[in-house]
């Protein structure tokens, strides 16, 4: 990687000289920005985070520590993004509540700055979005959850869901390790990795 003007504002980081970072913007130590990215004005991004070629993060999106986000992704306002999540390639988050380009009653192109009708959506912590997912807005993915590739989310999904489709369904739970989780009729399940779940009618609890 060439270097690059931003690594000035940005010590130990590495910037792709084709990246636009605007003003206002923080990313933490040891993370790298990869090539076209463009990162809006005052967007956080932790530290050992990923972002890859030709991603787009918006104003004011918060993303937390080792986030993986690879070529090609959508982060409009009012994502955030919790620690050591994956987004995978060509993933898109909607935050329109009404999308629409022009205002018809003040007869003028409608604003993409933010309003009060911007809706907000969290990936929770260790959650994986796979390749050409859609995430519309305001919904919650929780930990650990796994979002098959090329899955339309239409409603918020639970801690360790396994869950694919257009429309979307959940066909399972996953480990900490993204492995599907195999219940016996004690609805108690070990994973190849040494940890051990419960389940409940409400979901899955990890067994110290």
């Amino acid at each position: 990687m060439a270097e690059s003007p931003s690594l000035k504002r940005f010590p130990g980081v590495r910037i792709h000289p084709t990246a636009s970072i605007e003003e206002g913007v923080k990313i933490g130590p040891h993370s790298s920005v990869w090539d076209n990215v463009h990162i809006r004005r005052n967007a956080v991004i932790g530290h050992h985070c990923i972002v890859g070629e030709k991603s787009y993060i918006a104003y004011d999106v918060r993303i937390g520590n080792f986030v993986k986000i690879n070529a090609f992704v959508y982060i409009p306002t009012g994502v955030t993004i919790e620690d050591k999540v994956m987004l995978a390639a060509g993933c898109v988050f909607v935050n329109d509540k009404y999308p629409r380009a022009f205002d018809y009653v003040k007869n003028e192109p409608l604003s993409s700055d933010p309003n009060e009708d911007t809706l907000e959506t969290v990936v929770r912590e260790g959650a994986t979005i796979g390749a050409a997912v859609t995430i519309l807005g305001g919904l919650e993915v929780g930990k650990f959850a796994l979002v098959g590739a090329g899955s339309v989310v239409t409603r918020s999904v639970p801690d360790h869901a396994l869950v694919v489709g257009n429309p979307l369904r959940q066909i399972g739970w996953v480990c900490v390790c993204g492995q599907r989780l195999g219940f016996l009729k004690n609805n108690t399940a070990k994973c190849r990795c040494g940890e051990r779940f419960k389940k409940r009618r409400t979901g899955v609890d990890r067994i110290d």
